[in-house]
């Protein structure tokens, strides 16, 4: 009787499709400016180091420098110094250099 009722207020009208745009505008723009970068640089280094082969002078993630003397599915021998050879997996290789980069260190 002392007492009057209370309502909920109502919510104001918006568009479903304007509250979800800006998620939206950064997921595309994370996308372009993240995410494909990446894997186009993943695709160069998987392209790479499938085209290894014997004679081709690489740096290693470890900072090895040799000149690649074996190739197998997985791994990959280096000669690093005269009569000195290692083994390293694959996807150690960083870079390729190009031919003569040893000579001139």
């Amino acid at each position: 009787m002392f007492i009057s009722n209370a309502y909920a207020a109502t919510a104001p009208i918006s568009n479903d499709i304007m509250s979800f745009a800006p998620l939206v505008v950064i997921f595309v723009l994370f996308f372009f400016m993240i995410i494909r970068p990446q894997m186009k640089q993943a695709k160069e280094q998987r392209n790479m180091v499938a085209a290894l082969q014997k004679g081709d002078e690489v740096v290693t993630s470890g900072g090895m420098v040799g000149k690649v003397t074996k190739v197998t599915e997985a791994f990959v021998t280096l000669e690093v110094a005269a009569n000195t050879e290692i083994i390293v997996q694959k996807q150690a290789i960083q870079s390729a250099l190009p031919k003569g980069t040893i000579k001139s260190i």
